[in-house]
């Protein structure tokens, strides 16, 4: 006996989408809002302020902000102590400079006080008018400069007047030469250099030596004429300094 075929048509209402179609649109619905939500939760996690990550941020930002305060500050202070390094370094150079001077200064003085002893004190060797020290220094130019001190402490009442002259003996081209006065200043009839002093003076001035001359020895004369005092003194040893300092006593 042969069963009827079951039926294979189905009876819809028009425009009623199949069960097929509905599940799927459903699932598919459920899907994108199922997307959505993640989403939206996983823009809040990483974006809004309650986040870790979000924190993490600013707190990084607030840390950047307070280094870069921290390495201004650091660079204001470095030029600061560069500044005052360079005025202190200017300022301690002028105080050596200072006390350099201070020193000489002191030594100076210190020479000049025994000096004076020499002349002057109770022990002191009496002495006329004489040459005391003889001082030569080359300048630019091929001149020397000279320093002649002049003393007397035997008569402390009177003063001492005259004129100065001296002449340079050495040796130019093998042979034994004095160059006189006149030739040391390249003039002629070159006057003497005038002193008056009670105790002492300091007389200075320049002089220009021949070419290839070797000088050896100074002779100096004091007064004028014949009757002038007259001393001696080694090249060499006229090079030591002269003192006093100053220019004149009395």
């Amino acid at each position: 006996m042969n069963h009827p075929s079951p039926s294979r048509i189905q009876i819809r209402r028009p425009g009623t989408p199949p069960v097929q179609d509905r599940r799927r649109l459903a699932l598919l619905a459920g899907a994108w809002l199922l997307t959505l939500i993640v989403a939206v939760l996983v823009g809040r996690w990483t974006a809004g302020p309650g986040g870790d990550v979000g924190q993490q941020l600013a707190a990084a930002q607030a840390r950047a902000e307070t280094l870069n305060k921290q390495v201004v500050e650091l660079q204001q202070r470095q030029a600061t102590l560069q500044a005052s390094d360079r005025i202190s370094r200017a300022a301690n150079n002028e105080v050596q400079t200072s006390l350099g001077e201070r020193d000489e200064e002191i030594a100076g003085l210190r020479a000049d006080v025994a000096f004076y002893e020499r002349l002057v004190g109770a022990t002191s060797q009496r002495k006329g008018l004489n040459t005391h020290s003889v001082e030569f220094s080359p300048e630019t130019g091929g001149t020397w400069q000279y320093a002649v001190v002049l003393t007397q402490n035997l008569n402390r009442g009177a003063i001492s007047q005259g004129q100065m002259r001296f002449t340079v003996e050495g040796v130019k081209d093998g042979k034994l030469t004095s160059v006189s006065w006149d030739e040391l200043h390249q003039r002629t009839k070159v006057p003497g250099q005038e002193y008056s002093f009670r105790y002492f003076q300091q007389l200075t001035g320049s002089i220009i030596l021949p070419k290839d001359f070797t000088p050896q020895r100074v002779r100096v004369t004091l007064g004028s004429g014949a009757g002038g005092a007259t001393q001696v003194f080694d090249w060499k040893q006229a090079g030591a300094p002269a003192a006093p300092s100053a220019k004149e006593g009395e």
